[in-house]
């Protein structure tokens, strides 16, 4: 049985958490202190300390659960053996442009606060860890379509395709269309977008070919 002092504690928890949320969200990571975080909750700037023991606990807090769940799925797509390469990366970038716009009031947090290079190889926070992994998991799915060895060109096009994706993502940040409704009418051009850039991409690859 919870006794009361755990209630408030947990209660205290959440409230900072929903609080930093909302700050990181309309300010920017980089711009909110801890300090005034603490004001916003109505704790003293001592007490937050208790339950976090600084920003990037709060952010891993705020965002890890959520990452893991979209990493774990993208890779459930990656394994499947019933569709093509295509598909699987029409599928994987679906999944990561439906999640963002779900949590489009938490986008910059969630792909953007502390990030690193995306061909960073031993990143000190777990959040990045996530995120690289993501990254990988795409460059897979895109050298399968591509049937080519994993070499800087191919970060390079994955590079290029992740950028597109996230530009998809910002020019959609402040709409205010119902989501079912902005997804069904991007997906097809969005799916056509997959295509012309692995068209593009094949094509780079063959004029390589040819002048080696």
């Amino acid at each position: 049985m919870v006794n009361k002092h755990d209630s408030r504690s947990e209660e205290t928890k959440n409230t900072i958490l929903n609080v930093a949320g909302k700050l990181f969200s309309k300010k920017g990571y980089e711009s909110v202190t801890m300090r005034e975080i603490a004001k916003e909750a109505g704790c003293s700037h001592t007490t937050i300390y208790l339950y976090f023991k600084d920003k990037e606990t709060l952010l891993h807090q705020l965002t890890m659960p959520s990452l893991r769940e979209l990493h774990q799925t993208l890779q459930e797509i990656h394994i499947m053996n019933s569709i093509i390469s295509e598909d699987k990366l029409k599928r994987i970038s679906h999944e990561y442009l439906h999640f963002c716009m779900i949590n489009r009031n938490m986008y910059s947090l969630l792909m953007n606060a502390k990030s690193t290079r995306v061909d960073e190889e031993r990143p000190e926070l777990e959040i990045n860890k996530v995120r690289i992994g993501m990254f990988n998991l795409l460059k897979q799915v895109i050298q399968e379509c591509l049937l080519m060895p994993n070499n800087d060109l191919l970060l390079a096009f994955t590079r290029t395709f992740y950028y597109n994706l996230n530009g998809i993502i910002s020019t959609y940040l402040d709409n205010h269309e119902p989501l079912s409704i902005l997804m069904e009418r991007l997906t097809p051009t969005f799916n056509l977008a997959v295509e012309v850039l692995i068209l593009g991409f094949r094509e780079k690859l063959k004029q390589k070919v040819e002048t080696n």
